[in-house]
């Protein structure tokens, strides 16, 4: 099993950071570029990657009374992974994502997964920024 985890602090309340990051309809706009999420009957989904041009089952759970998604593969359980809100001082919080591959054949290796978690966080970030600048103006 191979592990990855990153975090970024993002200028939000946790609960806006959370709503964001859970909105199932926008998952496209943070997750990697090559991963687009369709809902099913939740916590049911299906994951399409253009790197493979395969439809993955996975399950997406969000708890808000957590701050957590938890996601992974449903049917080969290759995959999991979370992101975790945590509130800091000054209105900011801390989003922590985490990845584990159980299988070797879907880790594309730690310099892609750190690359992907980056950008994922950054664009989660300004997505949070675009809805608490929005609300606030």
């Amino acid at each position: 099993m191979t592990e990855y985890e990153r975090s970024r602090t993002m200028p939000a309340q946790p609960e806006h950071v959370f709503d964001q990051a859970a909105n199932v309809d926008q998952l496209d706009t943070w997750l990697p570029d090559a991963l687009h999420v369709r809902a099913g009957d939740l916590p049911a989904v299906t994951v399409h990657e253009d790197r493979t041009d395969e439809d993955t089952s996975a399950l997406l759970r969000a708890q808000r009374d957590q701050m957590r998604l938890e996601w992974g593969t449903r049917d080969q359980g290759s995959y999991t992974g979370w992101l975790q809100v945590a509130g800091m001082d000054g209105g900011t919080s801390e989003v922590t994502v985490h990845l584990s591959f159980f299988d070797a054949s879907h880790d594309p290796g730690k310099e892609a997964v750190d690359a992907a978690l980056d950008t994922s966080l950054q664009r989660l970030e300004e997505q949070v920024r675009l809805r608490v600048d929005n609300a606030a103006g």
